[in-house]
């Protein structure tokens, strides 16, 4: 059977989310848009992956995850970081390589360790480190949650580290972030079967959503992560959902007919027509908010990494 990629589930008539959702969304989305920005102005070197149209994934796992679980995240993985540790400045030096970064400036966009989170551009790497890690935490309460997209099922260390996580019972919590094309790939392409049929490989439950309601996430995972974290379980949770920026910071292959269809399914859009007044107030603070650490951070002097 071929994973075909599922229709917009959500109403479009649902109730705003939480002020505090909002914010946090919106400060993903104008973190991500000031990016873009910034590499079209010369600014940043090497390159960037956004989050653009899935930045409601992190923000409705936000408060399922505790202060001593281990969050391991993606080459796309600022809005994981920035729902994890509300921190802009820090991750725009880390990324721009000035005064304050997270990491001295070495990691860049890609490569993040703060406070129980880490970061990989490497497709599969995280997987096995996060199932050792989560061994650590059998017994404890805590779990590891870990980011990754449809096209790392084409790594063979996922099944490896998949293998071992069923078999020692810990802690997992898998996020594949579904969105159909793996960087220029179509996943119909690239994936005979589906994340489902290869989680039960493994005796692995599974839960899919294609609901970008902020609330009905948190309802539907609920008990679905305490129970990772009471019985010491792995747990695969699949969402489908659409990229709507370019693969990194300018290369998109969709056709103009596949970025409209994903453009549809923004929370953006949909949110600014539903309650414009509540909604322009806080997108207006959050983007004035970014400039500003866009501004502060630019003119700060090129961090120093000193080896320990």
């Amino acid at each position: 059977m071929i994973d075909t990629f599922p229709p917009f589930a959500s109403p479009r008539s649902a109730p705003p989310p939480a002020e505090e959702d909002l914010r946090l969304l919106l400060l993903i989305r104008h973190f991500e848009l000031t990016l873009l920005r910034l590499f079209e102005a010369g600014q940043l070197s090497g390159t960037t992956h956004t989050c653009l149209g899935q930045e409601y994934i992190p923000v409705a796992l936000k408060p399922l995850l505790e202060g001593d679980d281990f969050v391991f995240s993606n080459h796309r993985g600022h809005g994981h970081f920035l729902a994890r540790h509300t921190d802009p400045h820090g991750l725009l030096a880390e990324i721009m390589g000035r005064e304050g970064a997270l990491c001295s400036g070495v990691g860049g966009s890609q490569h993040v360790y703060h406070r129980r989170f880490l970061s990989t551009g490497v497709q599969g790497e995280s997987l096995p480190v996060a199932v050792g890690t989560a061994l650590t935490l059998k017994d404890t309460g805590a779990l590891t949650c870990v980011y990754i997209g449809d096209g790392t099922w084409g790594e063979g260390s996922v099944y490896e580290a998949l293998n071992m996580a069923r078999l020692w019972e810990v802690p997992l919590l898998v996020v594949v972030e579904h969105n159909g094309i793996a960087q220029s790939t179509p996943t119909t392409a690239q994936m005979a079967g589906t994340v489902a049929g290869r989680a039960a490989a493994f005796g692995i439950p599974h839960h899919r959503t294609a609901s970008t309601e902020i609330d009905e996430i948190r309802a539907e995972l609920a008990l679905l992560v305490a129970e990772v974290r009471s019985a010491s379980v792995p747990l695969v949770v699949e969402f489908a959902t659409h990229r709507i920026g370019p693969h990194s910071k300018g290369d998109d292959t969709r056709t103009p007919e596949e970025i409209a269809l994903a453009a549809d399914h923004d929370w953006y859009t949909r949110y600014a027509g539903l309650f414009p007044e509540a909604f322009g107030r806080l997108d207006r603070e959050m983007r004035e908010l970014v400039e500003r650490a866009a501004a502060d951070v630019s003119a700060r002097p090129p961090s120093v990494w000193e080896r320990p």
